[in-house]
């Protein structure tokens, strides 16, 4: 009896461990904890990779003015305009960045004139931080002094590079939460309910009657799935984009609309938005495979 009564105990613990371990496990898996806890993420990112941008701009500062006011009397007018320079290249970057960080957030990218002003900016800010230290203000070579004024425009240039494919990475776990939320069948069923043991009873033999054996079919094999090209999600795109405008809609080709009309995954869906905003028809010229 008292073995009993301990092994009763033991799974009436055990079963509510488990439920519990259920409900938490519902919470995790929930799209808005997990967009959340993105959020919270794609927040800590931004603020270490503005901090890192503004210190290494801030850094070039001085480099730039004395590249600008080259030589010029302390206290001067030449000397405070060449102060100028450096904060009209270090806005104008921030501004396109700042410009990113918003439709990177929704995947949208930017036309191609963003992207080279921001290479711009970064070329002018190396150039005239790492002038003097190249020898070619009648300055000796240094290349400690290379090395010195070339890592903080290095690290702003791969910082600003990789914060929107952070963004994008981000917003896409969001996504795929959402998605493996709604997919039919997703949602996993708790732990059955367990009886709680009590006194052991003997079940009534009963004779089963004989049955024959069913002889169970092989379950066919699924057909492998064709690998789909750059092209073919091209064409699909294009297809739906005419078949919207035709029917008097107004479409905007983003990658996220690409991916809703084929499919694609979202690097794909950047190249296939690209293609459809060219002014003219992009022929492909090499069929690669959709990453």
């Amino acid at each position: 009896m008292t073995t009993s009564n301990g092994t009763a105990g033991r799974v009436a613990r055990l079963a509510a461990e488990a439920d519990e371990a259920a409900g938490v496990r519902e919470l995790t898996t929930n799209p808005d904890v997990v967009a959340l806890r993105v959020e919270k993420i794609r927040s800590q990112v931004d603020m270490l990779l503005w901090a890192g941008i503004v210190l290494g701009l801030a850094f070039t500062m001085v480099n730039v003015q004395t590249f600008a006011a080259a030589g010029a009397e302390s206290f001067s007018a030449a000397w405070w305009v060449a102060w100028l320079l450096d904060p009209m290249v270090s806005l104008v970057l921030l501004a396109v960045l700042r410009a990113e960080q918003v439709t990177a957030r929704y995947q949208v990218s930017l036309p191609i004139w963003a992207r080279r002003t921001k290479w711009l900016t970064f070329a002018a800010t190396y150039v005239m931080n790492t002038w003097t230290s190249w020898g070619l203000a009648d300055a000796p070579f240094s290349a400690s002094g290379v090395v010195l004024h070339s890592v903080p425009p290095l690290v702003v240039f791969a910082t600003a590079e990789t914060g929107p494919g952070l963004r994008d990475r981000l917003t896409e776990a969001v996504h795929r939460a959402m998605s493996a939320h709604q997919r039919p069948g997703a949602e996993e069923t708790g732990p059955r309910d367990l009886p709680v043991l009590d006194e052991p009873v003997a079940p009534a033999q009963i004779e089963p009657a004989p049955v024959r054996p069913v002889r169970r079919a092989r379950p066919r094999r699924a057909a492998p799935r064709p690998r789909r090209l750059l092209a073919d999600y091209l064409d699909q795109a294009r297809a739906e984009l005419r078949r919207a405008e035709e029917a008097g809609e107004q479409i905007d080709p983003s990658p996220a609309w690409c991916r809703r009309a084929t499919g694609c995954s979202a690097g794909t869906s950047v190249k296939l938005a690209a293609a459809l905003r060219a002014p003219a028809p992009t022929t492909i010229t090499e069929r690669q495979e959709a990453a």
